[in-house]
């Protein structure tokens, strides 16, 4: 049998570089490796789209849609993982629903969730699709990433140029117009943006999400355990890691993974909850997350 052929576009990239590393020794398919001094020329692009089965965008949404464009009439497949087509495109969450896994599987087409709204709506979607949370809800968010999903840039300033300031959390993204809002809204079915601030810390790895929802927030009343019920049952069989509540998290336990843990606490006393999706922002987070979704798209074996 044929083994598909899979072409990165932007492979020097954190996001490509690590698919690159990850896919080089899978025997189940053949990576194409455009020459390094070529991989700006658009013909040596183009002939990698012609000879793809399937092929990931690693680049900056405008150089994405170029890129697009340039892959038009080659008959390849695409993952992005740029912003560009998050919410034109099927969503590569297989996770979202009980038919996800399906769009995926027939897509031509899948944008690579963010790593932020990752963790944004494993914890809202099951609410927000259900009829429990009130479409024009404000919600809340905090999210704490390592310094990885900062991209080259970030990374050499931590590890080679760090300043006295960068030993502490940094809060950014404080204009409240982060650009995985529209994903969140769109994925969730949220009419409101929720008020969304994300963090970055001198740590390599690692991503915690955490979205408080007050019980006022809720179209009905439901107790700590059955809202821990209702998780359970919405993610039963798929990845998603429903966990009982739990006081305190640390951001980096699933570095170095490619799985998600949702967290369900609060308490009953009428105050509310807080959903905490916790996951590595380079493993569902970006690369993991776009190898999944191509191993559903060429129906291929998934490899922890």
């Amino acid at each position: 049998m044929t083994r598909p052929k899979i072409y990165i576009d932007g492979q020097s990239g954190t996001t490509g570089l690590e698919i690159r590393q990850r896919l080089a020794d899978r025997s189940d398919i053949d990576l194409l490796i455009i020459p390094e001094d070529r991989r700006h020329e658009e013909a040596a692009r183009k002939r990698m789209f012609e000879e793809a089965d399937l092929a990931f965008l690693c680049l900056p949404d405008e150089a994405a849609r170029e890129a697009v464009q340039l892959a038009e009439g080659t008959g390849v497949r695409l993952i992005d993982a740029s912003t560009a087509h998050r919410t034109a495109w099927t969503y590569g969450f297989p996770e979202l629903d009980w038919n996800q896994e399906e769009r995926i599987r027939q897509a031509d087409k899948v944008a690579n969730p963010g790593c932020h709204a990752t963790g944004f709506i494993a914890a809202v979607a099951p609410l927000s699709r259900s009829g429990l949370l009130d479409p024009e809800t404000v919600l809340t968010a905090f999210s704490l990433t390592g310094y990885t999903g900062g991209g080259k840039k970030m990374i050499a300033a931590y590890e080679t140029g760090k300043t006295p300031q960068m030993e502490a959390p940094k809060a950014y993204g404080l204009d409240l117009n982060h650009k995985h809002l529209p994903e969140m809204m769109t994925i969730c079915q949220l009419k409101q943006p929720p008020l969304f601030v994300p963090v970055v810390d001198d740590y390599p790895r690692g991503m915690l999400v955490l979205v408080p929802v007050s019980a006022s927030q809720l179209t009905r009343k439901l107790t700590l355990e059955e809202l821990q019920s209702h998780f359970s049952r919405w993610y039963e069989g798929t990845a998603v890691q429903v966990q009982a509540g739990n006081p305190s998290l640390f951001a980096a336990d699933k570095a170095g993974t490619d799985d998600l843990e949702l967290f369900v606490s609060g308490n009953d006393d009428g105050t509310g909850f807080v959903i905490a999706a916790r996951f590595d922002n380079l493993g569902k987070g970006a690369c993991g997350a776009a190898i999944r979704n191509m191993e559903i798209m060429l129906g291929l074996t998934r490899q922890a």
